[in-house]
């Protein structure tokens, strides 16, 4: 397929597996791409807890017909950035890694993103398309009661050492929070949960959701159904009872805020694409993932708007193969409207 001598076809901003797997499709089809990431390949992924084992099975998280082969029946955090570098490898996928596209304008038919890099390099990368995956990882939920700006507030879990002897509250009551709360019990701390509904998240892992229950039940997690963080506070956290009104104060040296992640919509309606203001999804047509903006997509978790439940990488790495399609068919459709052929 033609493109403009150094401007590609598709930059995909994210280089986590749902945007390999745009890589992967383009790649086959013989369509110029870049993948664009402000950290390393899976840059989120290898934010996750350090013993993070994923609830797919390795066959749903396959890209690009290699096989994903694990130790057990689950793939862990290490097996899965083991095996989305050697796709990337065998597919000999371009990704521009450490660089954090600052801004994406359009500029007549060419999308130009403005990329830093780490060591503060400026960059700009020419598009016909641009396909946004960039997740929700890096943009996570906030606290919004006094002391939430404390450094003891943390809202990434990567590992339970740091909270040996120490008061930990654990915030929320999905896979997240349970992870961290059964982590860190287990390491030595003195874990508490708070958790604003009556009983843990749907969601949470059928392997880990009797682990917690049980510890919970035992009394060595204490819990507190149907309470939220009224105010945090050096050595202690306030938290409020949802139907009674009663407030405590808990002795607290850390609060692990697991409370979820938010899609980061800046980018796409500097855009001009339209998000749907109660559901979070943005405009866009499902048999192809192209927004309302012609020649910008999305891929991936930004689908799903508020719920990030709906889609993971076994669902999410279909759309590379869908836009893929959809910029060669819109490019077959201008290139007969104009009656030139193609270049090649």
């Amino acid at each position: 397929m033609s493109h403009a001598p150094g401007r590609f076809e598709i930059v995909v901003i994210g280089a986590g597996p749902c945007g390999i797997a745009v890589g992967v499709a383009a790649r086959e089809r013989g369509v110029s791409c870049l993948l664009i990431d402000r950290g390393a390949v899976t840059q989120a992924m290898m934010e996750h807890p350090t013993y993070t084992t994923y609830f797919s099975g390795p066959e749903k998280l396959e890209v690009g017909g290699i096989p994903f082969t694990t130790a057990g029946d689950k793939p862990t955090r290490r097996e899965a950035l083991r095996y989305y570098r050697r796709v990337v490898n065998y597919h000999q996928i371009q990704v521009l890694q450490y660089h954090d596209v600052v801004r994406v304008e359009r500029v007549g038919d060419t999308f130009v993103c403005h990329t830093v890099s780490r060591d503060g390099g400026r960059r700009d990368i020419e598009a016909a398309n641009v396909v946004i995956s960039t997740g929700y990882y890096d943009n996570p939920r906030k606290l919004d009661v006094p002391g939430a700006d404390l450094s003891k507030v943390q809202y990434y879990f990567t590992e339970p050492y740091p909270y040996f002897d120490q008061d930990v509250v654990v915030i929320g009551g999905g896979n997240s929070a349970a992870d961290a709360a059964l982590s860190c019990w287990r390491e030595g701390a003195r874990v508490t949960i708070v958790h604003l509904f009556a009983e843990l998240d749907k969601g949470v892992k059928p392997w880990i959701k009797p682990d917690i229950e049980n510890r919970i039940a035992e009394g060595a997690i204490p819990a507190f159904w149907r309470h939220t963080v009224r105010e945090i506070r050096p050595g202690e956290i306030e938290i409020e009872n949802l139907d009674t009104g009663e407030r405590r104060v808990l002795p607290n040296d850390w609060v692990l805020a697991m409370i979820g992640y938010l899609p980061s919509p800046k980018m796409m309606v500097d855009l001009g694409v339209e998000i749907d203001g109660e559901t979070g999804i943005p405009s866009h047509h499902t048999e192809s993932m192209l927004t309302n903006v012609p020649g910008v997509y999305i891929a991936g978790v930004l689908a799903a708007g508020y719920d990030a439940n709906k889609i993971f990488i076994e669902n999410g790495k279909l759309h590379g193969d869908l836009i893929v399609d959809s910029v060669l068919e819109r490019a077959a459709r201008e290139v007969s409207s104009s009656g030139n052929p193609p270049l090649m």
